[in-house]
């Protein structure tokens, strides 16, 4: 009986002294590893959130771009007929989506899907307002037919978009 309760006298101070040495151990690792996730987000963020803002800015110069009154503006002038205006103004939609299309992968899917739903509307704009005219009639007749339809929405077909855009720059840094 006595060896055992010279046994229970050097067990049980080693195993506390044991156990505090696991805890202190537990702790500093659980240290380094916070330190360790601190820099890899400081990283990331020196890193990545430029490119990202610089695809978000790259995005809204976008949809300024095509919208209806900046490319009339740029663009107008420089057909004689609907058809040629038309044309014209479709293509420049699609050089600037193309030129754009890579910042996809610095935005959400959803914010990427109201891009380019807002891209499609204008187009769709283009289209429909130029099917109430005649081919032939002078470029001006599209632009004031693009200009009723807008005024009739009370909306530019870009605005969504432009929102969505603003929404998801706000959240990067909340």
């Amino acid at each position: 009986m006595d060896i055992l309760s010279d046994f229970l006298k050097l067990i049980v101070p080693a195993a506390l002294v044991l156990y505090g040495m696991y805890l202190t151990i537990k702790l500093l690792l659980e240290r380094e590893a916070d330190r360790h996730q601190y820099e890899v987000k400081n990283r990331y963020t020196e890193a990545v959130v430029p490119i990202r803002l610089q695809a978000f800015e790259r995005m809204v110069l976008f949809l300024e771009r095509i919208s209806p009154n900046n490319l009339l503006l740029r663009l107008g002038g420089s057909s004689t007929t609907v058809l040629e205006l038309q044309q014209r103004l479709l293509q420049e939609i699609r050089d600037e989506y193309n030129h754009n299309l890579s910042q996809q992968v610095y935005m959400s899917q959803a914010t990427w899907d109201q891009i380019q739903a807002a891209m499609n509307d204008v187009m769709v704009l283009i289209n429909q307002a130029s099917g109430d005219t005649r081919p032939d009639a002078p470029a001006l007749d599209l632009s004031k037919r693009i200009f009723e339809r807008i005024i009739q929405k009370d909306k530019q077909p870009t605005s969504d978009a432009l929102k969505a855009v603003k929404e998801e720059i706000q959240a990067m840094f909340m």
